[in-house]
């Protein structure tokens, strides 16, 4: 008889993103720092490159490897900068930008009270990855966030 292996493992969301990074340990140990990140697992080569790593910020799970250009496959650095944002909700927004900003982090918006009910901000980490951090604050019905969204333009 054969065993089914659920197709998504245990822990893990369907979809969750894949970084390339110029320097994956130093980028590892500024995760921890800057964003209390936990690493899961590491996988290097006997080089000592990260072939693959898996760290978890709160709930949001997200993986990372140092680049492999001979593959295609480089970081926002080596290619000029990111058409991607990683979104991730934390308790305390504010707590998580000053730890940040102090590990080496770029911000870019600082926290603010939004129309659709999180206080959200933006950073830059040291090795061109943009995040937006969040803290849900307030629960709004799509009706009123369409109301908000529209006074949003008004002003």
């Amino acid at each position: 008889m054969t065993t089914r292996v659920n197709p998504i493992p245990d822990g893990y969301k369907s979809a969750m993103p894949y970084l390339s990074v110029a320097g994956a340990a130093a980028a590892i140990a500024f995760y921890k720092e800057a964003f209390g990140a936990e690493e899961t697992l590491r996988l290097e080569e006997p080089s000592g490159k990260v072939a693959h790593a898996e760290m978890r910020i709160g709930t949001a799970s997200f993986s990372l490897a140092d680049e492999y250009p001979e593959m295609n496959i480089r970081g926002p650095k080596s290619i000029g900068g990111t058409g991607v944002i990683i979104q991730v909700y934390v308790e305390d927004v504010d707590a998580l930008f000053k730890r940040a900003e102090a590990a080496g982090a770029t911000v870019k918006r600082a926290p603010t009270d939004e129309f659709y009910g999180d206080r959200s901000g933006t950073l830059e980490d040291p090795f061109g990855h943009v995040w937006m951090f969040q803290s849900h604050k307030e629960d709004v019905s799509p009706e009123e966030m369409k109301r908000r969204f529209a006074a949003f333009f008004t002003k």
